[in-house]
Formats: structure tokens, C-alpha cells, sequence
């Protein structure tokens, strides 16, 4: 077995070895608004559950040369967003987001998606999510890097309202093949849900 001490390694080199190792990851679209009022859209993998008691959930994203990203910068300024599941049906309208844009410029346009109104933030998602969590900042945190330039902002929202769409909800569940997650693998490559396999939880 291949043995790596990860101080001596670049940040991209561990960059590259996370990302490689730990897949699939699902993937957080997240909307939120600059003090300008533009609409800034999102996507990141280093996004997962943190508590049920109350709904929470958690996004990392990291910096570049310690430079906060819009996203971060947002939400730490309005402690309001929206989290989107990427699905089969939007994947190629949400990488159109990712390209590098001006911050007076708004991703949802670039991407051609729709806007539409939330219940109890200002925030507005996009139309064309199966799956949205109205979210509000619960805490965030700089880690990572030094004190001066920290790696990454990791962001941890509590969940105040839900939108599932109407097809893939039944009987209080989602239906994870209806909803057509993806999720993120390493380089350019994107999976689907494949085959699902029960395995029972010993006593």
C-alpha cells in the first residue's frame, strides 16, 4: 500500500487525492445575493448533513490564494441562501455557473435558469431544482491555511423551509430515482445513482 504524508505534499496534490478518494459527493447549488442585489449562483461538492435536531447542513468553500469567493462573501453578509440538489435534468445548465465570473454578473442569467420567489428568506432559488432548502446562516467558520489567509469558509446553515417537487414525493419520502441526484467524482467527471442494495443494521 502506497504510504503519503500529506505535509509533504502541495495543496493541489491533496486537493487531488481528497477529491479522487472521497466520491461521490453530492453537490449544493447555492443562490445567494451580493449587497448590489445581484443573484449569485453556485455549485459545491464539499457539502453534507450535520444534524436533523434542527435540519442543518454544511458547505465548505474553499478559497483561492485566500480570496473569499462571492458565495461565502454573501452569505456572511446577509446570512441568507438557497441550497439546490443538482439532478440529471439541470447538471449542464449548473456547470454553466461555475464559469469565472465578474461579481456585478449574475450566474442564473449566464446559465439561462429561472428565478423564483422563497417563503421565508429573500433569497430567491432557481426554478428548475426538483429539491431547494430555504437556508439561514447558523455559523461559519475560516479553516484551513494560516490566520492571515484561510484555506476555505466552512459554512453550516439551518434549514428553514423545504421545496420538494410534487412527482418524486410520496409518502413523506423523496424518490431518489425520480429526484436523479449526481454526484461529483474527481477532474471533469460527474456519476448517477446506479444499482441500491439493502443491507440491515445488526442489533
Amino acid at each position: 500500500m502506497k504510504k503519503i504524508d500529506p505535509k509533504q505534499l502541495s495543496e493541489h496534490e491533496n486537493y487531488k487525492f481528497l477529491i479522487g478518494s472521497i466520491i461521490p459527493r453530492p453537490i449544493a447549488f447555492v443562490t445567494s445575493i451580493s449587497e448590489e442585489g445581484v443573484v449569485n449562483a453556485a455549485p459545491f461538492s464539499f457539502f453534507n448533513i450535520v444534524s436533523s435536531n434542527p435540519p442543518m447542513i454544511s458547505v465548505s468553500i474553499q478559497r483561492k490564494s485566500g480570496e473569499m469567493k462571492d458565495t461565502a462573501r454573501n452569505i456572511r453578509a446577509n446570512r441568507q441562501f438557497v441550497i439546490h440538489i443538482v439532478d440529471s435534468e439541470n447538471v449542464a445548465q449548473v456547470n454553466e455557473t461555475a464559469a469565472n465570473l465578474p461579481p456585478q454578473q449574475s450566474e442564473v442569467e449566464h446559465a439561462q435558469m429561472s428565478l423564483v420567489r422563497s417563503v421565508k428568506i429573500d433569497v430567491p432559488g432557481v426554478k428548475e431544482a426538483k429539491v431547494r432548502l430555504e437556508c439561514v446562516l447558523e455559523k461559519a467558520l475560516e479553516l484551513g491555511g494560516d490566520w492571515k489567509n484561510p484555506g476555505c469558509d466552512l459554512i453550516i446553515a439551518k434549514v428553514v423551509y423545504y421545496h420538494i417537487e410534487e412527482s418524486i414525493f410520496e409518502n413523506g419520502r423523496i424518490d431518489p430515482h425520480g429526484l436523479g441526484a449526481i454526484s461529483r467524482l474527481a477532474g471533469n467527471d460527474y456519476a448517477k445513482i446506479g444499482e441500491q442494495f439493502t443491507i440491515e443494521r445488526p442489533q
